[in-house]
């Protein structure tokens, strides 16, 4: 078999775990995905199957678009929810600080990748090195976010539509808006709505894809 899914990811699977079970639904060892999501993530992951893995690298550059939940108060050392809390801080913080502060962030910026990321330095994953209490310097890198919008704002977080370039890293950027405001931050939820020209409309939910006796109907051409 041959084509795309779009998967609609479920939180409490990495992306490697849902190309490993599709490969036993689509009986094929050639599956690859179009952009990682942590675990406590969801939404739209691309998977390409059979020959259409030649697609990947290609995909790969695709913009993509996300609604996270910006929790303000605290620093983790994972920049979210999952992790060790850190730091508190108390929260006074009205709608327009935050529309204030949000300009700064779109347009093209720098940032630092987290220690939590897969990205290797001499050799080894940053994540394997934090999860040893190991903190290494990290250079900026350059990100494209091409529209970051206030959709909602409680007092103590703030949802945010986010459409950016690769290589963005929502926690970060979460983090880095609640240190601007002075009252620290980190995502509390993360959906991605969009990836290139797929939508969450189009996602398949992971289950649905699991028990269906015929995974192919769900395939879109190369």
């Amino acid at each position: 078999m041959n084509g795309i899914v779009i998967v609609d990811k479920p939180q409490g699977w990495t992306s490697q775990d849902v190309t490993a079970r599709l490969r036993r639904v689509f009986s094929t060892r050639r599956i690859g995905h179009g952009g990682t999501l942590d675990p406590m993530a969801t939404g739209v992951l691309p998977v390409f199957v059979g020959r259409a893995t030649r697609a990947v690298e290609f995909f790969e550059h695709a913009e993509k678009t996300y609604e996270t939940v910006l929790r303000f108060g605290q620093r983790t050392d994972t920049q979210d929810i999952t992790g060790t809390v850190l730091e508190t801080r108390p929260v006074n913080l009205t709608e327009q600080d935050v529309l204030d502060a949000l300009p700064a962030f779109r347009g093209e910026i720098l940032q630092v990748p987290p220690m939590y990321s897969a990205l290797k330095v001499g050799g080894q994953k940053l994540y394997d090195l934090a999860r040893k209490g190991k903190q290494v310097e990290r250079q900026p890198r350059k990100i494209t976010v091409h529209e970051l919008e206030l959709l909602d704002f409680d007092g103590q977080s703030a949802r945010l539509r986010v459409r950016c370039s690769k290589g963005t890293y929502i926690r970060t950027l979460c983090e880095d808006i609640g240190n601007a405001l002075g009252c620290l931050g980190c995502m509390a939820e993360l959906r991605r709505i969009q990836a290139g020209e797929y939508t969450a409309e189009q996602a398949v939910p992971l289950e649905k894809l699991l028990e269906s006796e015929h995974p192919e109907e769900y395939l879109l051409p190369m």
